[in-house]
């Protein structure tokens, strides 16, 4: 590890952040370096495993989803697995919000298309009856081969995450993120300024990196749900939760607190008109080298990495995500998850689908084109760390590692996420903005949130 890999990973050492990424598979599963040559090499992968892949042969499935980079990793391998099983899938991926908006339309509708899809509101689709509970399917052995889908290669969160209250399954988990710093090492270095560490570190390196051309730090502030996750990690790392006891906890001291730093940071640091960002202003000001430092998904790191897309690559650096001084960082994680849909006529052949597009092999091959995927095996791999980045990866790993499962849980999985989400950013953007001291905003915004709860 380089010096400059050490000093932006910080937390003690490899060893440290391997350890417990994945209970039962240890370093060895780690370090394995699968040499498997692709295309060929993975159908003889899933020859190995004891599933008729042919049983559903002549079966169409609609796979729909958000333009993200599992979308843009999975469509290219689509033909192998139609050679492999005779299924045939037909795509529908859309603009994010314009696919998190009509899905849930199309779902209450008792629609029996897509059969497999993209989905983040799990409370909302258990408790509605759209996702199909999945444990029988993985109990099935003429449809799972549990000795090679391998589950003890899966990161201990994507085991953790989609698990319901009662111990069943709704979806597949795709992908991992966690929220990340970023750094423009030339901004930083042209000021002699250390990579910061704690929350308060942070506001000084981003007000002293702040030029007339430059913000010293640019984070999500929308007034809507889909900017939340960065202050989410704010509020987690201050001691803070989302919800607790099926009520709203955002309006506690130490949330109070994580917001207030959120606003000064924005407020004093932050780009103009930071508070209509959303994740993509965010980080097109970082590929353009318009501000010093960002935090948001660990899966940027691809674009970020991308000379063709970012004039920022060869400076950029990856940092784990800061904490309060005595206290751990909890950076905000999530998986997106593949569901199948309850009223689906093709159950089976959507369930052969998801095993299929999670396997080690095809992990491997998506990983490849620099997909974070949730097999330790294909993180490890040398096409995953040449694609996302040795130091992206680590710094990746790292906040995966210390985020919170179960605190990420309670507000993603509420039946009620979105409008609590959106009354949380409304307070956060009225701090960003100077509307309101945090105190007031929280409060209230918790007041709105708690009310949607009840109904």
């Amino acid at each position: 590890m380089s010096q400059g890999e050490n000093s932006l990973s910080h937390p003690a050492s490899r060893r440290s952040f391997i350890k417990g990424l994945a209970a039962g598979g240890g370093l060895s599963a780690l370090t394995a370096r699968p040499r498997w040559s692709f295309a060929q090499d993975t159908a003889a992968a899933h020859a190995n495993a004891a599933i008729d892949w042919k049983q559903f042969a002549g079966q169409t499935i609609a796979l729909s989803g958000a333009i993200h980079p599992w979308s843009n990793a999975i469509t290219p391998l689509l033909p192998e697995f139609t050679i492999l099983t005779g299924i045939n899938v037909t795509i529908d991926f859309q603009l994010e919000t314009t696919y998190l908006g009509a899905l849930p339309i199309r779902l209450a509708r008792g629609s029996s298309t897509p059969d497999v899809f993209m989905f983040t509101t799990y409370g909302q689709g258990i408790s509605n009856g759209w996702l199909e509970p999945l444990n029988g399917y993985y109990s099935q052995r003429s449809l799972t081969d549990p000795t090679w889908y391998d589950e003890s290669d899966l990161l201990k969160t994507a085991r953790a995450f989609p698990l319901w209250s009662d111990g069943e399954r709704y979806a597949v988990p795709i992908t991992s993120e966690a929220m990340t710093l970023f750094i423009n090492s030339d901004a930083l270095a042209a000021k002699d300024l250390p990579v910061p560490q704690t929350f308060e570190e942070l506001l000084v390196t981003a007000k002293a990196a702040k030029t007339n051309g430059m913000s010293g730090i640019a984070m999500r502030a929308q007034a809507g749900g889909n900017s939340s996750p960065p202050a989410m990690g704010f509020v987690f790392s201050y001691g803070g939760a989302m919800v607790e006891h099926n009520r709203v906890a955002f309006a506690s001291p130490e949330a109070i607190a994580a917001v207030e730093m959120y606003g000064l940071l924005l407020s004093q640091a932050g780009p103009a008109g930071v508070g209509s960002y959303e994740w993509y202003n965010v980080l097109d000001d970082f590929l353009q080298g318009r501000t010093a430092m960002a935090i948001d998904s660990s899966n940027f790191a691809t674009d970020i990495s991308n000379s063709a897309k970012s004039r920022v690559a060869k400076q950029a650096g990856f940092a784990t995500f800061p904490h309060l001084a005595g206290r751990g960082a909890v950076p905000f994680m999530s998986h997106w998850q593949a569901c199948i849909n309850s009223k689906s006529r093709n159950k089976r052949a959507a369930f052969l689908f998801l095993l299929w597009a999670t396997s080690k092999a095809t992990s491997l091959r998506t990983a490849a084109a620099g997909l974070a995927t949730t097999r330790v095996s294909a993180w490890s791999s040398e096409g995953f760390k040449k694609a996302f980045g040795p130091q992206a990866a680590e710094a990746a790993l790292t906040n995966l590692q210390n985020a919170d499962v179960d605190r990420a849980k309670a507000i993603l999985f509420h039946p009620q996420s979105r409008p609590i989400l959106d009354a949380f950013m409304i307070g956060v953007n009225e701090v960003v903005n100077g509307a309101k001291p945090a105190k007031e905003a929280m409060t209230g915004a918790a007041e709105r949130a708690n009310a949607a709860i009840r109904g």
